[in-house]
């Protein structure tokens, strides 16, 4: 004969907050992890000295003005000055916003409450754009401070900051997807990290090998496209059709809107394999 206990069980009567709170929780959990909070603190080394790191051509910049009365970085080259400390913090903190989930095998679980697959991956990839443009905007908007501060002679460069801002997310975006996208392919943080920085050292190498053997045959129309294979130029080349800024290759870029539609393109490619593979992570 069976028996109906009263263990205390009671329904939630609270207020229902709703997927949309559920995926804004998602993207502060997995930009929490991006900087290592609520985590040990060799957790937080990594990304807080990449932080540091960027920020310091900042102050040198400020100093120049102040002490010399010139202009110190310019807007528009900080990010490509500064790649390879951004596609070391992208590298390094990328496995760590998408590697846990498929090593431990908590998709289903995460999906079991009205999460959908394109929230989750919003959420992540939200979630490193804004780690990224940080690392981006702060020492861009320090630099923009400073030089009101200091008040050197003639206008502020208020269009070439502000140029630098857009650009500076666009790009984010941009390592953003794919960095994630690499990473989410194994579920060992080891292999993503290497995945990452090795698609970057690529890129990286093989434009001055392009672009030098493009121009040696003469061929300098096609050499100006070499640029285009490193996600930090491809940008770059958006930022001065849209804004007339000086290129930051040699040769400038072609001209038109190209770039900016493959970039669009690239995002919207990378996005889409990152939720392929979660959707086939969430099958198994």
């Amino acid at each position: 004969m069976s028996e109906i206990y009263d263990i205390g069980y009671r329904h939630y009567d609270g207020p229902r907050l709703g997927r949309g709170h559920t995926t804004r929780a998602l993207t502060v959990h997995s930009l929490r992890g991006v900087f290592g909070l609520g985590r040990p603190a060799r957790s937080k080394l990594v990304p807080f000295s990449l932080a540091a790191i960027m920020v310091l051509p900042a102050i040198v910049s400020i100093a120049i003005m102040a002490l010399m009365r010139r202009e110190g970085l310019s807007y528009s080259g900080f990010a490509v000055i500064m790649q390879a400390v951004l596609a070391i913090f992208l590298a390094a903190q990328a496995p760590t916003v998408v590697a846990p989930d498929l090593r431990f095998r908590v998709l289903p679980l995460y999906l079991s409450r009205p999460v959908t697959i394109t929230e989750y991956v919003g959420a992540k990839v939200v979630a490193m754009t804004v780690a990224l443009y940080a690392l981006i905007a702060v020492p861009l908007t320090l630099m923009f401070a400073g030089e009101l501060l200091v008040d050197l002679p003639g206008p502020p460069h208020t269009k070439e900051y502000a140029g630098a801002m857009v650009t500076g997310l666009l790009l984010a975006v941009l390592l953003s997807a794919f960095g994630l996208a690499i990473a989410s392919l194994t579920p060992r943080r080891g292999l993503g990290v290497a995945s990452v920085i090795a698609l970057y050292l690529l890129a990286s190498a093989s434009v001055p090998i392009v672009y030098s053997t493009l121009l040696s045959v003469g061929n300098d129309a096609a050499a100006r496209w070499a640029w285009l294979l490193n996600p930090f130029w491809l940008v770059d080349a958006v930022q001065v059709w849209l804004f007339g800024t000086t290129p930051n290759s040699e040769g400038g870029y072609p001209e038109g809107p190209v770039p900016l539609v493959i970039v669009v393109l690239l995002i919207a490619a990378a996005v889409a394999a990152l939720a392929l593979r979660y959707r086939k992570a969430a099958s198994r």
